[in-house]
């Protein structure tokens, strides 16, 4: 019996591994496109009369409606997933991000501005999938193997920004094959994405037993502002997620800004782009398949994030002193390995407070913290980015390091006296 369960979990485990990387695959294909539609003369779909401040503030806005969505619907899918199980919620969010990207890719070759936004805010909305992704990740895990698991998902992410930024940035290049056009990458990524449905409803095994199912856990659309509420409520959990947040504020403004600067300052091309962005996902899924995994057994979270937090704000303070490409592919890994080793200590230490039939709801707040942290960068940042294209890369290094004075001053100080007691 227990050789049999202990099967079941490692089927699971793999076909959330394929799951999550098929995802981020296409997260990661669209980093390089939508700043070129915005930014890039030559393939931008404005007219070139369209002044560029206002395109910077349209293209913050354009980001931020995914997070805005995510905002609502994170909490609302990880409920469901704790009150029906996770494959339905899951097969339901894929079904939101498959519609999603069709008609993004639509809209790009109409050039309609107003479809762009409706496209990003649906699968924005049923996008929150990973909520309950982690949520299954942790039914199948024990407190032993909890980040070492967490560290399984990081690196298919990793893995899929490996390939994913690369791919769009061919596929989007008319100069390698004719018919390759902004849109390609979209029509891509919905066949993936269809694919991955496909698994999640094939192979997928339920990870939530109905024992563990909570059939009482209200629903409401309106629980994202009931999130920050609460999380703000729960004493072990309220200055956790404030580092959450301003971690989250702090990277959201390097990764949406990242390929503006590039583009803007170096005048780089999407498959450039792609190819740095590989570069980055390679130490990524590195620093996730191999150093978690061998630091989970040894040190622990608080540890881990205590100095690679503050690695974080200082890695992302060096990407504003290149003059040149090559030296990008020198600092970002230094990005990449003090994310690397930030998420998946970040995420074990938030689900270690939560019960497993309030996995999807603990995990849901945690999505709902980085939701915000995810939808006011691209706003501000599109004004900053008006002001000096360097601004929201320097705002980047400082919200994170004081996301890294809350840790250490808060979190772990109260951590230390209540393990005392």
């Amino acid at each position: 019996m227990d050789a049999s369960a202990n099967r079941n979990k490692s089927v699971s485990l793999s076909t959330i591994f394929l799951t999550i990387f098929i995802d981020m695959l296409g997260v990661g294909i669209v980093i390089p496109v939508i700043p070129a539609l915005f930014f890039d003369a030559e393939t931008t779909i404005f007219d070139p009369a369209f002044p560029e401040s206002s395109r910077s503030i349209l293209y913050g806005l354009l980001i931020a409606s995914y997070p805005f969505m995510q905002f609502f619907g994170a909490p609302v899918l990880g409920a469901l997933s704790d009150r029906y199980g996770r494959k339905p919620m899951l097969s339901a969010s894929l079904v939101g991000t498959f519609i999603g990207y069709l008609l993004f890719g639509y809209a790009i070759l109409s050039k309609n501005l107003v479809l762009l936004f409706i496209s990003r805010m649906l699968p924005g909305f049923t996008g929150g999938n990973i909520a309950i992704i982690l949520s299954a990740v942790s039914d199948v895990s024990t407190p032993e193997t909890r980040v070492k698991n967490f560290g399984l998902v990081g690196t298919a992410f990793g893995l899929g920004f490996i390939l994913g930024p690369a791919i769009g940035g061919i596929l989007a290049d008319a100069k390698l094959i004719s018919w390759f056009n902004h849109a390609t990458p979209f029509w891509f990524t919905a066949i993936i994405t269809f694919v991955n449905l496909l698994l999640v409803q094939w192979v997928m095994g339920e990870t939530h037993p109905e024992s563990a199912r909570n059939q009482h856990r209200r629903v409401s659309f309106f629980s994202g502002f009931k999130n920050l509420a609460t999380s703000f409520q729960l004493p072990n959990l309220r200055v956790i997620f404030t580092v959450i947040l301003f971690w989250s504020l702090g990277f959201t403004f390097y990764t949406q800004f990242f390929s503006v600067y590039l583009i803007q300052r170096f005048g780089i091309t999407e498959s450039a782009i792609g190819l740095l962005f590989g570069w980055i996902g390679i130490w990524l899924s590195l620093t996730q398949g191999l150093l978690v995994r061998r630091l989970s057994a040894k040190v622990s979270s608080t540890a881990i994030i205590s100095v690679s937090l503050l690695a974080l704000s200082l890695s992302l303070a060096l990407i504003l002193l290149p003059a040149s490409i090559f030296w990008f592919y020198v600092v970002t890994p230094l990005i990449a390995i003090a994310f690397g080793m930030t998420s998946p200590n970040m995420t074990s230490l938030v689900s270690t407070q939560a019960g497993p039939e309030r996995q999807g709801e603990i995990l849901g707040i945690n999505q709902s913290m980085q939701s915000i942290g995810q939808m006011i960068p691209p706003v501000l940042g599109g004004y900053f980015n008006t002001l000096d294209g360097r601004l929201p890369l320097a705002t980047s290094a400082v919200l994170v390091f004081i996301s890294w004075l809350f840790f250490v001053f808060l979190f772990r100080k109260r951590k230390t006296v209540t393990d005392r007691q």
